[in-house]
């Protein structure tokens, strides 16, 4: 099995500059899509819910996704039967978009035992607002038509689906455009009813721009996105406005680091600070560091923290509110440890939260102190492929 993405945690390499000048920048008048940009965005800020669309493809999804990454190991024990009640408990808040991959563990199994308990103890109108966004992250092996269906028919026997509401596909290395390929053969299989939309998970500008320059409809890029990470603002956004295709983002509360539980925090001073024991937390500390540091980073929880204080909510719940609000942002996920903890009443307030003109100054002013991710990192996904 390829290794996790989340999961891998991957280690930055950090530089100074952004890619090589050599290689070939998008030129984003140069792409046609399969049809005119007809993503549908709600006006409403409240609204729970959106349309991802190209062309004749669209799924309704709920803007804030629970994120499974949690079940793969590494933040405790998951029960079955208790995931399961959890995810009913969820389903029933309206918070009824889940997110998993072929890799993260047990996360397709537990949405099949859970997809099959709605169906029984639910009304057909909750099991029509349930959605599985699943994963597939190959090697970068050769792409043929009956590999490609051989990994999306296990997904659909495990999560006990006639067809995945979405696939995201992923691929590690690009100088081997078999990604292409793969994503004309999972196309043929949406074609053929076994999935319903076409996505990505951490592919960059230019390779969004050549997949749909070859008339390939995917309808979003699942990206890390956050109040330190913005990079998806800078050239993906401007593409995803051309083209109707969608951000979903992961990484928005940043494992858990955009709280209350670190405001206040020194991590230099032993049990000064809550542990960074899982790694979802070890990874975006990485981007803290590479952002511009811990006590930068404090000036955003504060800066946070205020703003929380004056609406009533949390911290978790400005920071993914914000991010909802940026260009392009269809959803964004948060993790969820299954029958371990829950924040249902936080991810429900982002709905009615409102943030104002000086919320969006405060934010903007100390985030804009820290580095620039594009030219630390790279693009969306680099971090994944620059080791």
């Amino acid at each position: 099995m390829a290794a996790s993405l989340h999961h891998a945690v991957p280690k930055l390499t950090i530089t100074t500059a952004a890619r090589p000048e050599s290689r070939r920048r998008p030129t984003f008048n140069s792409v046609r899509c399969c049809a005119p940009p007809t993503t549908t965005t709600t006006t409403d800020a409240g609204a729970q819910r959106i349309t991802v669309k190209n062309g004749n493809d669209s799924l309704d999804i709920c803007r804030v996704l629970n994120g499974m990454w949690q079940t793969s190991g590494g933040w405790g024990r998951i029960d079955r039967d208790a995931a399961a009640e959890a995810m009913l408990r969820y389903a029933d808040a309206g918070l009824s978009t889940f997110d998993m991959a072929d890799h993260y563990g047990p996360a397709e199994d537990l949405y099949g035992i859970f997809i099959n308990r709605i169906r029984r103890e639910r009304p057909p109108d909750v099991l029509e607002r349930v959605r599985g966004l699943t994963k597939w992250v190959p090697p970068p092996v050769k792409m043929t038509g009956s590999y490609v269906r051989q990994n999306i028919d296990i997904s659909r026997k495990r999560m006990d689906v006639p067809s995945l509401d979405m696939l995201q596909f992923h691929w590690w290395d690009y100088s081997n455009t078999g990604y292409l390929d793969a994503l004309k053969h999972l196309n043929d299989l949406k074609e053929e009813g076994k999935i319903k939309t076409v996505a990505l998970t951490n592919f960059d500008t230019e390779r969004l721009q050549i997949i749909l320059e070859n008339g390939i409809p995917v309808v979003s890029n699942q990206v890390q996105h956050s109040l330190v990470d913005m990079r998806p603002q800078q050239k993906m956004a401007e593409l995803c406005q051309l083209t109707g295709v969608k951000l979903i983002t992961y990484g928005t509360v940043m494992g858990g680091l955009l709280s209350e539980k670190f405001l206040d925090t020194n991590l230099s001073i032993p049990f000064a600070a809550p542990p960074l024991n899982t790694p979802s937390l070890q990874k975006y500390k990485r981007m803290v560091d590479a952002w511009g540091g811990w006590n930068l980073f404090q000036g955003l929880l504060r800066t946070l923290n205020k703003i929380a204080s004056k609406h009533g909510v949390s911290i978790p719940t400005v920071a993914v509110k914000y991010i909802l609000d940026q260009p392009a942002v269809a959803g964004s996920m948060i993790g969820v440890r299954l029958g371990l903890s829950e924040h249902i009443n936080d991810a429900n307030a982002v709905f009615s939260l409102v943030l104002d003109e000086e919320d969006m100054n405060s934010i903007q002013e100390v985030s804009k102190k820290g580095k620039d991710l594009l030219k630390v990192i790279g693009d969306c996904g680099d971090e994944y492929r620059r080791i």
